[in-house]
């Protein structure tokens, strides 16, 4: 009964974004508050719809209701309460009612919070956002529907896939829906500023919120997800450049390039269509990785679904939506003021420069995305686009943009004194040049480029701190003086300097750990010993474990130093799901401040003299922990931004005297 109760919220919930749709566009047409009023309180019921799904879909999961279909294919009654929460969205079709329900939740947040947006702006933009759920929710009912009933029940069902059943990996995907459907919100305002045919500063004033919400919650989804791959996956990496991933890195690269393109529309009128442009591109871009994960086009163990008929339907409305968003930007694009005029040494070229960067590197993993699939179609042979192409084409991209970061906020706007930039930003790239020497004689072995990477990453650091000590004056006035400038620095200003400095240390681990990570693999019987850099490595015991639902050799790894002293015990897992026959690797990881010891369990074979052994796979990865640390500080740094009482959602009756 109750799924039968979700269902019928899911079909009133398209009804309810159909009215929105209309009520919205007519009363915004026609400037009458009663009309757009009725939109805005269809915008709030469509949500509260979806919400009453979205909890009869958990509801069927929590109580193995395996009558229905999704329920029956990904749970079992055996598995553990979180995962039969996170199932509800773990298949493709509880995923795409996740998408509507933060889609629906994003308009209902704009009927909610919008009061100072003007009248007529809001109403488009509810419009649209109600379009887009229209768009999404049919698909959903019509041919992903998540509440379909079994005629023929089974006992039990098929449960989720093992490797999906991780803490980190049931928080991905709503802080990833999250940031990806955050776009449709900057998409919908968006389209309704071109419907009038007004781009100005009080427009990117609005736009900014948004972008920074999604932008950070995309940053910490990503983040997420990468952790997931790091200690669940048993490769000892973190990022693949599988186009899954891919397809999460796109949108949040336009919406970098969009956060700071908006500034320059807000601060100075300036790049209005270019702006527009990103905030089309930035869903566009979100589609995209819902079309990719999808239809069947890709084989990763992130994708959801192989149906290439609900991956034409999604191809579809991708069209339909990017192509009425690039249609209505290409006919009022020639109407838009061009907006400020600004020197070749300014705030404003750097922050174009960092567009142009950001959209060429975009543009560069959408090819190495893109072009196996092209390939295969077009002649049927397979190929595979990795790292290595990436690191060719995408890492210089990210180095020139890293280079130019710390000097853009520190140029004025208009016309900028490159001499008076260079001279405040000299010590601190000396600075990173002495800690990038020290490096390359300290650590063996000595690799130029990746002390190269330190070096581009202390200065990104440095570049931060220094911004922020040019702002509070600190040296140049007694420090109460500074003290009192901190308590008056807007959190804005706080927020850009947290988020330059998380990439920083991000660009920091990912370079030692890519470049000094040592690793080794030895088939070892019990007692058996083997090296791993500074550290060995002794199988002490091989024993069984029952899970909830699962059973597993738990091996016991004693790790010790070069003086003998025993640093930790590690005993990664080779767990057996007797649902589904499905055998993964559980690994153990030995925490040493910011490096990792990394160990996995392998498979049981014949060693020396006809004695059982494992092979054992294990890794040291240096300054690991601070390639997820940088990314958190980034969307640390987003949070605080957005809590600016200038970007508070609500706040901005001058936004609405000047569009007005």
């Amino acid at each position: 009964m109750i799924i039968e109760l979700g269902s019928f919220a899911l079909i009133l919930s398209l009804m309810l974004s159909v009215a929105q749709t209309g009520l919205s566009a007519v009363g915004g047409a026609r400037r009458s508050p009663v009309l757009a009023g009725a939109g805005q309180g269809a915008a709030i019921a469509a949500f509260v719809a979806v919400l009453v799904a979205f909890a009869a879909l958990i509801h069927a999961f929590v109580v193995s209701d395996f009558s229905v279909a999704n329920v029956a294919a990904n749970s079992h009654t055996a598995k553990p309460l979180l995962y039969k929460v996170a199932g509800a969205w773990g298949s493709h079709e509880g995923s795409m009612l996740l998408w509507c329900l933060v889609l629906t939740g994003y308009g209902a947040a704009m009927a909610v919070f919008g009061d100072s947006l003007p009248p007529r702006l809001r109403a488009y933009a509810l419009a649209v956002q109600g379009a887009l759920g229209v768009l999404f929710l049919a698909y959903t009912v019509f041919a992903s529907n998540p509440m379909a009933r079994l005629l023929d029940v089974p006992v039990e069902g098929r449960s989720l896939n093992p490797l999906l059943q991780d803490p980190a990996l049931a928080a991905h995907p709503p802080f990833l829906y999250s940031g990806y459907v955050g776009f449709s919100v900057v998409y919908s305002l968006s389209m309704a500023a071109l419907i009038e045919g007004r781009i100005d500063a009080a427009w990117a004033r609005w736009v900014r919120p948004w972008t920074l919400a999604a932008w950070s919650l995309l940053t910490i989804g990503i983040t997420l997800g990468a952790f997931w791959a790091y200690y669940e996956l048993g490769w000892g990496g973190w990022w693949f450049w599988d186009p899954v991933e891919n397809a999460s890195f796109m949108p949040w690269l336009i919406g970098a390039a969009l956060l700071h393109s908006a500034i320059v529309t807000e601060k100075r009128g300036a790049l209005p269509g270019w702006t527009a442009f990103l905030a089309l591109a930035a869903f566009t871009f979100s589609m995209l990785g819902a079309f990719l994960v999808r239809s069947g086009v890709l084989t990763s163990v992130h994708a959801f679904a192989v149906d290439p008929t609900r991956g034409v339907l999604l191809l579809i409305m991708m069209g339909l939506a990017a192509g009425t968003g690039f249609l209505l930007f290409a006919l009022r694009a020639p109407t838009l003021n061009p907006g400020g005029q600004f020197r070749a040494i300014s705030r404003e070229s750097a922050i174009v420069l960092n567009n142009i960067l950001l959209s060429t590197a975009t543009a560069v993993v959408l090819l190495g995305t893109l072009y196996p699939l092209i390939r295969e179609a077009l002649d049927g042979e397979a190929v595979s686009v990795g790292a290595p192409f990436f690191n060719l084409t995408f890492v210089p991209l990210m180095i020139l943009a890293f280079a130019i970061l710390p000097a853009g906020p520190l140029l004025a706007w208009k016309r900028g004194d490159a001499r008076g930039v260079a001279r405040r930003l000299w010590v601190v790239l000396a600075a990173a040049a002495v800690l990038g020497l020290i490096a390359y004689g300290i650590v063996q072995p000595r690799k130029a480029l990746a002390s190269g990477g330190l070096v581009v990453g202390f200065w990104l650091v440095g570049g931060a701190l220094l911004e922020l000590a040019d702002r509070l004056k600190l040296f140049r006035v007694p420090a109460a003086e500074s003290l009192r400038r901190s308590r008056g620095l807007p959190r804005g200003a706080w927020g850009t300097t947290l988020a330059h400095a998380g990439l920083g240390i991000f660009v920091l681990g990912a370079s030692f750990e890519t470049a000094w990570r040592v690793e080794a693999a030895q088939a070892l019987s019990l007692n058996d010993s083997h090296a791993l850099g500074a550290y060995t490595l002794t199988l002490s015991d091989v024993g069984t474990v029952e899970g909830p639902n699962y059973l597993a050799e738990r091996g016991v790894v004693k790790v010790t130093n070069k003086a003998g002293t025993e640093i930790c015990h590690a005993e990664p897992e080779r767990r057996f799901y007797p649902t589904g026959a499905q055998t993964t690797s559980e690994v153990a990881i030995c925490p040493r401040l910011l490096d990792d010891i990394y160990v996995v369990l392998g498979e049981r074979r014949a060693g020396e003299g006809g004695k059982p052994a494992w092979l054992v796979r294990a890794y040291v990865n240096p300054w690991v922990r601070l390639i997820f640390l940088g990314p958190l500080i980034m969307a640390l740094g987003g949070v605080v931004s957005l809590s600016d009482r200038r970007a508070r959602l609500g706040v901005g009756r001058r936004a609405e005297e000047v569009v007005s």
